[in-house]
């Protein structure tokens, strides 16, 4: 069984511009939600971001877990009708199960994400 756990992220929402130069640090996971937000894994509480309208807050509604790549595999072929990236590290987001999900592809592990509320839903779904 596949147990999530609950994520301490920020979110950002700026200009994409403003996202891309963002001096995030060495270890942060980025996954861009739309092309003006992302959510930064673990959170940085301190980021700047050069967009004076920038909205930078911390947000824990959202849950994880790093899973192989071999199990990411196998939850993208059993639960859900797109592939995985062949370029690495990547990002992708779609329906898995019916639940909204966002994957991080690194070259030897995958984030597997979702909102929160979801949590038990997709622990049961997969």
């Amino acid at each position: 069984m596949l147990a999530l756990n609950r994520l301490d992220t920020t979110r950002i929402i700026a200009t994409p511009a403003a996202l891309d130069a963002a001096a995030y640090t060495k270890d942060a996971v980025v996954i861009r939600i739309a092309p003006d937000e992302a959510l930064v894994i673990p959170a940085q509480p301190d980021l700047t971001v050069a967009d004076e309208h920038a909205i930078v807050l911390q947000d824990s509604a959202w849950s994880g877990v790093w899973v192989s790549p071999e199990k990411a595999a196998d939850i993208l072929e059993r639960h859900c009708e797109w592939e995985a990236p062949a370029a690495l590290p990547a990002q992708a987001q779609g329906a898995v199960a019916g639940i909204p999900t966002k994957f991080y592809f690194d070259t030897d592990r995958v984030l597997v994400v979702i909102p929160s509320p979801y949590q038990r839903e997709f622990e049961h779904r997969i």
